[in-house]
């Protein structure tokens, strides 16, 4: 059985199976390390949206299988205007999926690639909007750890949405999280702090400054520091305090000052909070309220007669890709027909045991962490730094059951 939620009114009062065939697969838009993701229309409904997939097989030979459950577990707990919403999810043999907000305009990252030139009020609507999306994202608790061009998509009208939770931290009662996780480029300095016994921690300081960054790079089409995912962390440090951002005349003293304030290598004197960025003279003619209900007019809009993609994703799909997805349904049942329809064979048995003791050892290592968060800081689960990574109203019950789901599925 695959078990989702759904937010829409006819569909709230309780759980409902639903599979692959509910949907009609159209074209892909985007990949990632380990999954990709295409455009899909519920047959039922005729509603678009994002389908994120993954193999079950690269989760686990990547380490992947707790980083896609808890990215499930935080996705289902979040609703917000200026965040991408997770409406479903479900599996099959092969994969796992996950149904989001379909956003048509395009992630900020491609529009820097075809050299889009972005005002400062443009810039200064989407440190609003996103600001409004960590303020609540910090009263749920999470650190969102992956702010840049790359995770923030544009819907057609051109306000900007939050996504990719792949890798987001929780943290609760003033508790700090130690692992080093991001993309370097985007990481704030307290980051890469040396570790000396116990690592000093961060907070929610992390994600304003990685907004800090964003609004540079997308003001300037280049970011204030220049590293890689290979440089070093002591290196990353030194430019820190050696190299300071350049800020061309011909951006505003306000502008410029609130770069400062979110580019604050003092994690304690940086910017962090909806409140103080309020209480900015540059913001004071903001009508939150406004912001908020996206009745503020973005000065960028997409070009909404196109897929603002990369085209070769659909071509690699269509070409390259041993296993299509438009083709699942009946490779699937091919495969069934040559096992004579039976799902206890040796190799399907094998891995599900294999898959049971991995989780068993991955509930005890995390009753063991469980203990040491009592007594010293709250440890995130997982560090990545790639730079490709991706893209609601479930409950817990979904993640519980999808886990145990993954168990008598095959892969």
């Amino acid at each position: 059985f695959f078990f989702f939620f759904s937010k829409d009114s006819k569909e709230s009062s309780s759980f409902f199976t639903v599979n692959f065939d509910h949907f009609q697969i159209l074209r892909a838009i985007g990949k990632g390390s380990f999954g990709k993701v295409c455009i899909v229309q519920k047959k039922d409904t005729k509603k678009m949206y994002a389908m994120k997939y993954m193999n079950k097989l690269k989760c686990v030979e990547r380490n992947e299988v707790r980083n896609v459950f808890k990215e499930l577990q935080i996705m289902q707990n979040l609703e917000h205007p200026f965040l991408v919403n997770f409406w479903y999810s479900f599996q099959d043999e092969e994969d796992m999926f996950m149904v989001v907000d379909l956003l048509l305009g395009g992630d900020l990252r491609y529009h820097l690639q075809q050299n889009v030139h972005f005002s400062e009020s443009t810039v200064k609507l989407y440190i609003c909007e996103l600001a409004l999306a960590l303020h609540y994202l910090r009263n749920k608790h999470i650190i969102h750890r992956d702010i840049k061009p790359d995770n923030i998509l544009l819907d057609e009208h051109g306000h900007a949405h939050l996504t990719d939770f792949n890798i987001a931290a929780i943290v609760k009662d003033d508790l700090k999280a130690t692992s080093i996780a991001g993309t370097k480029p985007y990481m704030a300095p307290e980051l890469f702090q040396p570790v000396e016994g116990t690592h000093p921690g961060y907070s929610f300081a992390v994600d304003w400054w990685s907004l800090g960054i964003t609004a540079y790079e997308l003001l300037r089409g280049q970011r204030p520091y220049i590293m890689r995912s290979s440089t070093p962390a002591s290196e990353i440090l030194q430019s820190f305090h050696k190299v300071h951002p350049y800020y061309p005349a011909a951006l505003s003293a306000e502008i410029k000052s609130l770069l400062r304030k979110l580019l604050c290598i003092d994690a304690q004197q940086r910017l962090s909070s909806l409140s103080e960025l309020q209480d900015m003279d540059y913001l004071s003619d903001v009508n939150w309220d406004a912001v908020l209900n996206k009745q503020v007019p973005p000065g960028f809009i997409p070009n909404r007669r196109r897929l603002n993609c990369d085209p070769t994703f659909e071509l690699e799909e269509m070409i390259l890709e041993s296993k299509p997805l438009h083709k699942k349904k009946k490779r699937l049942a091919r495969k069934t027909r040559e096992n004579g329809g039976s799902d206890g064979s040796p190799q399907v048995i094998l891995t599900i045991l294999i898959f049971i003791l991995y989780l068993i050892w991955l509930t005890f290592i995390n009753v063991n962490l469980l203990g040491h968060q009592q007594k010293r800081r709250c440890r995130s689960c997982l560090v990545n730094e790639s730079q490709g990574n991706w893209t609601h109203g479930s409950h817990v019950f979904l993640a519980q059951h999808l886990q145990t789901d993954w168990l008598n599925s095959k892969c």
